[in-house]
């Protein structure tokens, strides 16, 4: 199922805890709520070029997103009502165990993590230049993250303690980050054309795909137990099991009103409150798979 987004280009997709879609529409400086058989409800951002990127459930029921041309960390209730804190380009954002909201910063090479009352931290991480970018709740209540210029998966404890494990693969350029359902960190390698593993003690793993310029982006654990995974550059969605078993899928081509056909461009993706994965389409939709 495709549902065309007339009002921009879908970016980063996740599902709210009342079972709703939440996407942000990142050339627009838009973000939009979708319950699935209705239309969708979109929120224009002031300023509108802060270009919103990756978006993920709060603690409260609220919606949490970043802007990283717009240097703010910004969270947004079910009537669009926005709150926002500065932050240095961040980028992947989660909730954390402890309550507080954790995010990446790429420009700054920092962890930044913001508490319940919107205290504030900042923890280094030890790459130079190493561009953190997605970020995850590990299986040890760690926060884990790709290191996307430092070929790298770091964790960062809940008191701020920061440990880098080096991927095997120069040029990995790791982005999306996953918990998976065997207890172990899953990851994509945009540069590499590979997905990896990376269990609680930092044992690596990695699975070539059949198309190693695919361009994988972002990734997640699906309800079938398998892990989910856009491959950008292809327009596809790719799947792999805990025992490493890979198969793909072709997304739709959403229709240009202009002319012809603008492809898919997928990037994020979340398991939706039917179970099934949704994909945002930055060509200018959301997708529905299985």
């Amino acid at each position: 199922m495709l549902i065309t987004i007339a009002e921009g280009a879908p970016y980063g997709v996740a599902t709210a805890a009342d079972g709703a879609l939440w996407f942000t529409l990142v050339h627009q400086g838009r973000v939009g709520r979708l319950v699935p058989g209705h239309e969708p409800v979109i929120h224009q951002l002031d300023p509108a070029d802060g270009q919103p990127g990756v978006i993920a459930p709060g603690h409260d029921g609220t919606m949490w997103f970043t802007e990283g041309k717009g240097g703010r960390v910004c969270q947004i209730t079910a009537d669009g009502e926005v709150t926002a804190y500065e932050a240095d380009s961040p980028y992947g954002i989660v909730a954390g165990p402890d309550g507080a909201m954790w995010f990446t910063q790429m420009g700054s090479g920092r962890i930044g993590r913001i508490g319940g009352a919107g205290g504030r931290s900042d923890f280094d991480v030890p790459v130079e230049g190493g561009m953190p970018a997605f970020i995850t709740v590990g299986s040890d209540d760690a926060l884990w993250f790709s290191i996307n210029q430092g070929d790298a998966i770091g964790r960062v404890s809940l008191s701020g303690e920061v440990t880098v494990h080096p991927l095997p693969t120069k040029g990995a350029a790791p982005v999306g980050i996953t918990a998976g359902p065997d207890g172990a960190v899953w990851f994509v390698e945009i540069g590499a054309g590979q997905v990896g593993r990376i269990d609680p003690a930092g044992g690596i793993t990695e699975f070539p795909l059949p198309d190693r310029g695919c361009r994988p982006h972002a990734i997640v654990t699906g309800a079938d137990g398998a892990l989910w995974f856009t491959e950008w550059a292809a327009g596809r969605l790719g799947r792999i099991t805990v025992d490493g078993a890979i198969e793909e899928h072709d997304l739709p081509s959403v229709p240009s009103s202009a002319a012809g056909d603008k492809g898919s461009e997928p990037h994020g993706l979340t398991v939706g409150p039917d179970g099934a994965i949704w994909v945002a389409l930055e060509a200018g939709a959301l997708a529905r798979v299985r």
